[in-house]
């Protein structure tokens, strides 16, 4: 990281994002949505039954 004139740090644009770029965090909460939605799903079934 480097420092500008008035002591601030200066990163560029890919330093600063630090992030996965792609559609694997999208898959990951679609994966989870839907199992948390299965799970509640079955719980459901299972406790509450009419």
């Amino acid at each position: 990281m480097d420092k500008d004139k008035s002591g601030r740090v200066a990163e560029t644009a890919v330093e600063a994002r630090q992030a996965e770029l792609g559609p694997s965090v999208l898959m990951l909460l679609g994966v989870s949505l839907g199992l948390s939605v299965l799970i509640m799903a079955v719980t459901w079934m299972i406790f509450f039954r009419p």
